[in-house]
């Protein structure tokens, strides 16, 4: 598997989801198992530069992809803009959804589809805060998009 840059060769049961893999053959914990139904975008990750809830991937599936997690984001220890502005913002308070928030947000800046306030509240629906930080995440992405950092990868 290609993960944040570095090729691994991982022995693991054909059931094994793309989730499970990283966390626990991997030890990249950012991606967090919440519902494990695909429901709360807490485990989002992305392939290819595209956001998949990897909680129902199965890592088998993901073989000669580019994956890449919130632990990948950071540029020479620096770290993502939306990482920075989410700190800024406070768009966190337990901070149990931020890793597939900040994913979410990386791709949804990259698709394009951050434009406008609604945009960015249809696109970023799959991903629940259960602390209700809506207001501050939706802040930390329009002043990342405002500012024309390029939020992607």
């Amino acid at each position: 598997m290609n993960v944040n840059g570095e090729e691994y060769r991982l022995r693991f049961d054909a059931r094994v989801t793309l989730l499970d893999a990283l966390r626990d053959h991997l030890g990249l914990t950012g991606a967090k198992k919440g519902c494990d139904q695909g429901a709360c975008g807490a485990c989002t990750v992305l392939v290819d530069g595209k956001r998949i809830v990897s909680c129902l991937a199965l890592a088998a599936q993901y073989d000669g992809h580019e994956i890449t997690t919130v632990e990948g984001l950071a540029d020479n220890g620096q770290p993502h803009p939306l990482q920075e502005a989410f700190a800024r913002h406070d768009a966190f308070q337990c901070g149990y959804c931020t890793p597939g928030q900040i994913m979410s947000a990386v791709s949804l800046q990259a698709e394009g589809r951050a434009g406008t306030e609604e945009d960015i509240c249809e696109f970023m629906s799959g991903n629940i805060c259960r602390c209700g930080a809506y207001s501050n995440i939706r802040a930390a992405i329009r002043e990342v998009v405002s500012e024309g950092n390029d939020a992607s990868l």
